[in-house]
This record gives structure tokens, sequence and C-alpha cells, in this order.
């Protein structure tokens, strides 16, 4: 069976209490199994708690966390001619912030001991100032790309 051709893309309605397409897709990656009502909470909670600690707009907080933790480069695997070669390539904008989101959700959710929108208001301020795991992530994704940097050419 053949392919269709690309499935188009869908336009997320941005979030009630920001009016922001980002922060609604947050809430999208944060919410398991269709509980969204809980998954809104979880980052609301999460902003509020960004804004009383560092007393700046937890927006603008967030989107700097984005900036910070989405890599510039990845490493994929490749097979060619019976040796696997982990390539380089460049990351463009939608998969950025994807990455970015991924990796600091999966961050908090790592944490243990505390409800997850602490974890989260935790993970947003430390990727914002350029530390905690989700930084440290990239930081090592970022390193085995430099070091790969000799195999780029097999990129298509």
């Amino acid at each position: 069976m053949a392919r269709r051709g690309k499935a188009s893309k869908r336009k997320i309605a941005p979030d009630q209490r920001f009016n922001n397409e980002l922060v609604a897709k947050f809430i999208n990656h944060v919410m398991k199994d269709g509980k969204k009502t809980v998954a809104k909470r979880v980052v609301y909670d999460a902003f509020d708690i960004v804004s009383e600690k560092t007393k700046k707009d937890p927006v603008e907080v967030f989107d700097l966390a984005l900036r910070n933790i989405g890599p510039s480069l990845e490493i994929k695997g490749r097979r060619i001619g019976g040796a696997n070669y982990q390539i380089p390539y460049e990351v463009h904008g939608e998969r950025r912030n994807t990455l970015a989101m991924r990796w600091i959700i999966d961050a908090s959710a790592a944490k243990k001991g505390q409800p997850m929108c602490k974890k989260l208001s935790e993970e947003l301020i430390l990727a914002s100032d350029k530390q905690g795991n989700a930084y440290k992530k990239r930081e090592d994704i970022q390193r085995m790309a430099e070091a790969n940097k000799a195999f780029a050419h097999f990129a298509r």
C-alpha cells in the first residue's frame, strides 16, 4: 500500500489563562490518559509557583526555559555498510520545542516525593537559569553530536 502524502498540521487552540499556544502544547504534553483538566491544574499551579518564586511573568520564564533546553543538534543512528554511525542532525523549530518540553517533563517526573506542580516549577526555574536535569540532558546530547561531527557527511 502506498503512502498518501503528508498529514496536515492541526492548529492548536491557545490556552484560556495565558492565551498562548506554546502553553497549550505544554499542557497537552503533560496530559496523561486524556485527563486534560488534571494537566491544566498541574501546569497552572506550576506557573503560579514560578511567578511566586521568581517575581516574573511565568510565561516569560517558560519561554526562556524552552529556549535554553531546546537543542540545536541531535544524533540519529544510521547503518552504513555494516556499521552503525551516530550522525548529528540540526534540529529545527517544532521538534526543538517538542524535545525541550519532553525533557522538562521527564526531568520533573523523575524527581520523587513532591507534587508534580512543584517539581515542574522547580525544573522550569532551573532550566531558565541553565541548570537542572533537563539542561544536563541537552548538554549531553550536544556533546555527543559534537563528538560525532566527523560522521556529518553521512547525513543526506
